[in-house]
């Protein structure tokens, strides 16, 4: 496998926010494994869903590798990308695999990637990321590649966000679906999902442990353990969008 990194990235708060979403994959990467159920979940339905066979791949957060363990085609490239190192540590190694370690957010960087002429872009769990969903949205358009991405949406941990009484992180899903329309003439599917815990210790250790906070710690020791005790159930919700285009 060949990594290469990525310089030249800019200074500035979107840079800060995307290293300490990174930072916090890392962190917990050779745990992830035993948390990314429902990651898995996006991965295993984005390629189900690929109809025809791409032998030219590019995956955006490809993190630990969940879509090239599903790949049972022969492929002449896959290339993933991720800003998180510990994850790409965790990453498949073998032949006609390659990954980069840099950031979906530096469009000039991955502009460059368009001269690889993939055949398909996945994106399993990772554009709620995105420092610029319509920006990057238009630059995957000049790929001229079909697109099967999962993006989480503001609904995943709706009732834990409700609970604690802050705003939810992500973006709506309606606000997802404009911006995509805007752009491509896609095929869309919003699906929830929903994992039970034995405990609430068990849930909350998730969230810390999955990635899905992105490491944004909201509230201080006293809230958590106000919200630990208030939180109604033993299940999280999460709301992905499905994004395909032709």
């Amino acid at each position: 496998m060949n990594w290469t990194m990525k310089q030249g990235f800019d200074r500035d708060w979107e840079y800060a926010v995307s290293i300490k979403v990174a930072r916090e994959f890392s962190r917990f990467a050779s745990q992830y494994g035993r948390y990314n159920l429902i990651q898995d979940q996006v991965a295993n339905k984005l390629v189900l869903d690929t109809v025809l066979k791409p032998k030219r791949i590019l995956d955006l957060g490809c993190g630990s590798g969940a879509i090239v363990k599903r790949l049972d085609w022969e492929i002449e490239c896959f290339v993933g990308i991720d800003l998180a190192e510990g994850m790409l540590a965790e990453h498949p190694k073998r032949d006609r695999v390659e990954c980069l370690l840099g950031d979906f957010n530096d469009f000039e960087w991955l502009g460059g990637l368009a001269s690889w002429r993939f055949e398909h872009i996945y994106s399993a769990s990772a554009l709620q990321w995105a420092t610029d969903i319509d920006g990057l949205l238009a630059l995957l358009k000049t790929f001229k590649a079909p697109l099967s991405l999962g993006i989480f949406t503001c609904n995943t941990f709706k009732t834990l966000y409700e609970t604690a009484g802050i705003p939810p992180l992500l973006r709506s899903a309606d606000a997802l679906i404009q911006s995509v329309k805007e752009v491509f003439d896609a095929r869309l599917e919003l699906v929830q999902y929903t994992l039970a815990f034995e405990c609430k210790q068990d849930l909350f250790g998730y969230i810390k442990c999955s990635g899905v906070s992105g490491g944004r710690n909201l509230l201080g020791y006293r809230d958590t353990k106000r919200l630990m005790r208030e939180y109604p159930s033993l299940t999280l919700e999460f709301e992905v969008l499905f994004i395909y285009t032709d």
